[in-house]
């Protein structure tokens, strides 16, 4: 594994060297959005300055240019993931319309009496499509529960049936931060005849992503939580999958040939693609991967593992602070939710706001997990590559001071 110099990336960073009310801005909210090196900008502004036109509808230069960039990107997206072919990735606005699309594509499959399983801990973009889909259909929607702050295999194991044709679970937990151990859970789920969908948006900046040795159905993640723009994701997909699942949005650049009466569509992956695509996206993502193929995903996890076996005894040392989740680090990744005692989480987010810390705070988009957990909502800390040892001692120093403001002197 390469050594990386974690400290000088955050001379990528423009957005993190500005001071914050009075402070110099520490960003903790990583898990919610990731800023953007230098490099990804630049990319962005020198697509718009030299090639922007629209893709694989003209023959002019620039058109073929934007063309090449925008699926060049797609083959970097599938080099990254390890996907067999480009074919089998696809872009979207990001994870929830990923997800919103195979659980529109299960409507066709699923009969009165089938079941999908989902875990509680999921993020609502993995659990509102299962609703709608089970509502439609007559399905009905199943969920496992948590061992430890794990999700419990177990008991997925023992849900799974000839009934389950979707299993739709989070590779990592955004508010527990757990691993799923997809493999493992691909092979059950598999079993029983089901297609397993994960949510990858958590996982994958933070971890090497192979979706064949996984050996997953379909696989959803965000070009924002991974240093590249907003309102770009990708759904990869087995071809054969991909194949028989039918487009969501119908008009220009999907058709291969309209009449009056009957339309019919491109071959993959441009069929889900209706419309003028986030070009401009695309290339940024595409050069967001580049930047951290470049550090590597090895070290980049590595450099997670650091700083949660830093900040994590730290934070278990304040007395009034309770962590949300296993306490095991060997089995998180590189975010923390916790609660201070006697305060809400909105005041304590404000409290390090103030600091200069910037954190997340409410139920995440995971109400079901918090009412599980009998929590109304927490405070969550999420790193990533540009964070450091001085960014966990900032945060330590900040929740010490708030809880003196509000509760007196230690």
């Amino acid at each position: 594994m390469t050594s990386v110099d974690f400290a000088s990336i955050r001379q990528d960073f423009p957005v993190l060297h500005q001071v914050v009310n009075d402070e110099p801005l520490v960003y903790l909210d990583n898990a919610a959005t990731t800023q953007k090196p230098k490099q990804v900008l630049e990319v962005l502004a020198d697509y718009y300055q030299k090639d922007n036109a629209n893709v694989h509808r003209g023959v002019h230069t620039l058109s073929e240019r934007a063309t090449a960039r925008y699926e060049a990107a797609r083959q970097t997206v599938a080099d990254f993931i390890h996907a067999k072919t480009a074919r089998e990735v696809i872009f979207t606005r990001g994870t929830t319309t990923s997800l919103n699309w195979v659980a529109q594509f299960a409507q066709d499959l699923l009969q009165p009496g089938d079941e999908v399983v989902l875990s509680i801990m999921e993020h609502h973009s993995n659990i509102i499509p299962w609703q709608e889909a089970c509502r439609k259909t007559g399905a009905q929607l199943r969920y496992v529960y948590l061992k430890d702050g794990q999700l419990d295999v177990a008991g997925l194991k023992e849900l799974l049936n000839h009934k389950t044709k979707f299993v739709s679970l989070a590779h990592v937990s955004n508010v527990l931060g757990s691993v799923a151990p997809v493999k493992e859970i691909a092979e059950l789920v598999h079993q029983v005849g089901a297609y397993l969908v994960v949510d990858g948006a958590q996982s994958t900046p933070h971890m090497a992503i192979n979706v064949q040795d996984l050996d997953v159905d379909f696989f959803a993640f965000s070009g924002h939580k991974m240093l590249g723009p907003t309102g770009i994701g990708v759904l990869y997909g087995k071809e054969e999958l991909l194949q028989k699942m039918n487009p969501v949005e119908f008009g220009g650049e999907m058709i291969e040939f309209v009449s009056k009466q009957t339309a019919s569509w491109k071959d993959l992956p441009w069929k889900f693609e209706a419309g003028t695509p986030n070009i401009a996206g695309a290339i940024g993502l595409a050069a967001a991967i580049d930047y951290l193929t470049d550090l590597g995903m090895d070290a980049i996890e590595a450099h997670m593992v650091e700083l949660m076996n830093y900040i994590f005894p730290k934070l278990q040392a304040i007395p009034s602070l309770s962590i949300v989740g296993s306490h095991d680090v060997a089995k998180r990744t590189g975010l923390i939710a916790f609660n201070l005692d006697g305060l809400h989480p909105h005041d304590v987010a404000t409290a390090l706001d103030y600091e200069g810390v910037a954190v997340r705070a409410g139920h995440h988009c995971a109400q079901p997990l918090l009412a599980h957990l009998q929590l109304p909502s927490t405070v969550r800390a999420s790193f990533y590559i540009y964070n450091s040892k001085a960014d966990c001692d900032k945060l330590v120093e900040a929740i010490l001071k708030t809880k003196e403001y509000f509760h007196g002197t230690l």
